[in-house]
């Protein structure tokens, strides 16, 4: 048998929504591949300069799914197409552009082969490197890998909003911290933060917790959990802030969702989450938003101490 690959090169922005589109047509999963990377000298924030060596890949990024060459393929083409045009669409209201994809056909031969070699590790803040499942790269004494499972499209690092949540954990995450990952995703937050706890010879980590109000994606965190060697001291849990209030209040408190969402959960309580001089990470925030978000803050009794950007993606570090 023969595949076809779809590929489209898009912003980091972008990476996840197409990986989830092609997701829905590609039964062995989309590769993800980051083009380029940047490393800063000086990170300003608002009341802070990050040190210096945080690596990030800006993009653009590289997107690809492979469709069996079979009788069904070329619906699967066709409803691909559509949806991928409805996406273009919502794209464009946020000034974002989405090309058509690029197609050639694959012998099966090739195709587990290229389909790996797509999946490169990308370095994330000073430590961290996030490394398809299968690859054993050559890891520096101070590199903390974060294994992850390439069919998943949420979470696989290449979105600003994750790479910033990434280095503000790092920053920010104290040895024995509790943590709690609200709206969790693949679980790669919940994860850098029990291995990164483990790298400063915390073990076992404090407790930490990953919610998500998505059965799949709780599976899928619970795997990467047990592939990262952290199902020990990480457990991931189906649940959203109620479930989260009714386990106390926790050192470190990660969100990486829609503003939107952000704003409603600090009206319902969540920076009861948050234990006497802890930290509160919030992204998935849009520059335009950050204003609102802090007013939300402070209306909840936070104290907002820096704001992150990537592009025009902020995440924002409070405390009580």
């Amino acid at each position: 048998m023969e595949f076809l690959e779809v590929a489209l090169t898009v912003s980091g922005e972008l990476a996840e929504a197409v990986a989830d589109v092609l997701t829905r047509f590609a039964p062995n999963g989309v590769a993800t591949e980051a083009t380029t990377f940047r490393e800063f000298d000086d990170v300003e924030t608002t009341g802070a300069i990050v040190s210096s060596g945080l690596v990030v890949s800006p993009g653009p990024v590289i997107v690809r799914a492979y469709l069996p060459d079979d009788n069904q393929l070329e619906d699967k083409r066709t409803r691909l197409s559509e949806a991928l045009w409805h996406l273009r669409q919502l794209a464009a209201h946020s000034g974002l552009s989405i090309p058509e994809p690029e197609f050639r056909t694959v012998a099966q031969a090739d195709w587990a082969e290229q389909w790996k070699e797509h999946f490169l590790p990308i370095r994330i803040g000073r430590r961290l490197i996030v490394v398809p499942a299968w690859l054993s790269p050559e890891l520096a004494p101070d590199d903390v890998p974060l294994r992850l499972d390439p069919g998943m499209a949420f979470g696989t690092g290449t979105h600003p909003t994750t790479q910033l949540c990434l280095a503000a954990i790092e920053s920010y995450l104290r040895p024995g911290d509790s943590v709690l990952d609200l709206g969790a995703g693949s679980g790669i937050l919940a994860i850098a933060a029990a291995k990164l706890e483990t790298f400063h010879g915390t073990s076992p980590p404090g407790r930490i917790l990953a919610l998500d109000i998505d059965d799949d994606a709780v599976r899928v965190a619970r795997e990467n959990i047990a592939a990262n060697g952290v199902a020990a001291s990480v457990q991931a849990r189906l649940g959203s802030l109620p479930d989260a209030l009714g386990f106390g209040v926790w050192d470190l408190v990660v969100a990486n969702i829609l503003s939107s969402v952000i704003i409603r959960l600090l009206g319902e309580g969540l920076a009861k989450t948050v234990a006497p001089g802890g930290t509160l990470i919030l992204s998935g925030i849009l520059e335009t938003q950050a204003v609102e978000v802090e007013s939300a803050l402070r209306e909840a009794g936070m104290e907002v101490k820096e704001r992150r950007q990537m592009g025009e993606w902020v995440a924002i570090v409070a405390s009580p």
